[in-house]
């Protein structure tokens, strides 16, 4: 089941560029029953290997603009460790359930950016050009909370921001989803939090969607598949906020009732007046 579902996701991504962890911490939470720091460590696995094989056929078309990617890794870089030592914390605290109803929010707000109407600025981006470290630094705190987000935000910041062409917006994001994935992958192995098993299902079945949805990239029609996609992924997020809005309140403290004084019964009869 696993492969499968790594199969159909590889070939979002392959076909669109978006959907990665927005649909992997999705499965491995409900479906394959893991905690939330597992699921999202080996979703940055997973991204990470399909990314590096999408890799090759952007930077061989030189289609990566590297000014614009290191001024977006010098602010997301600080954000993804900070994003992941906060869901290491609330973890390790005991609130399971609100954890799952936090990424279920930031997974279903990632997956509606990718909806939202873009438009090139290139003159703010040549006269703020110190902005960009910082306007990806909550990118990279939430790719480091969910997994999810450098695709679909770094695509929308860099759309907005810079004057660089589609193509090349394309090519950049997939290197700075790369960098966060590799990075954020290593942060998960120090803390022990990814699954290799469940990683190699994926895998079985991502290597080879991502190369089939690589190859018909053009064929398609990408506009209305990325809706498509988004709209699952919101769907999937939405999920993740129910399941854990209802732990949540079963798990949720009950007021004792409270305790009355113990009223003595004597065990003689009282004497007759």
């Amino acid at each position: 089941m696993l492969s499968t579902f790594g199969f159909l996701i590889a070939l979002a991504v392959g076909l669109t560029g978006i959907g990665g962890g927005s649909f992997t911490v999705p499965v491995l939470l409900l479906l394959a029953g893991m905690p939330a720091t597992g699921a999202v460590g080996t979703a940055f696995v997973f991204a990470g290997v399909l990314r590096l094989l999408a890799a090759p056929f952007y930077l061989l078309g030189r289609q990566v603009h590297g000014k614009y990617l290191w001024g977006m890794l010098k602010g997301a870089i600080p954000g993804l460790f900070i994003g992941t030592v906060l869901l290491e914390w609330m973890s390790d605290t005991g609130w399971a359930p609100l954890v799952v109803i936090l990424l279920g929010l930031v997974l279903a707000a990632s997956s509606a950016i990718s909806l939202v109407q873009r438009m090139q600025r290139p003159h703010f981006a040549k006269k703020n050009a110190g902005w960009l470290p910082w306007l990806s630094l909550p990118i990279g705190i939430e790719s480091g909370f969910s997994s999810a987000g450098a695709g679909a935000l770094g695509t929308v910041l860099l759309l907005n921001y810079s004057e660089l062409t589609p193509l090349e917006v394309v090519g950049t994001d997939i290197l700075f989803g790369l960098a966060l994935a590799v990075i954020g992958a290593a942060f998960h192995w120090s803390i022990g939090s990814i699954s290799g098993p469940v990683l190699l299902q994926l895998l079985m079945g991502g290597v080879p969607g991502v190369l089939l949805g690589c190859a018909f990239a053009r064929r398609v029609p990408v506009r209305r598949l990325k809706l498509v996609i988004s709209t699952i992924a919101m769907l999937a997020a939405t999920q993740l906020v129910w399941s854990g809005s209802r732990n949540l309140a079963a798990n949720w403290p009950v007021a004792a009732p409270p305790a009355y004084p113990a009223v003595s019964i004597p065990s003689q009869p009282l004497p007759r007046k």
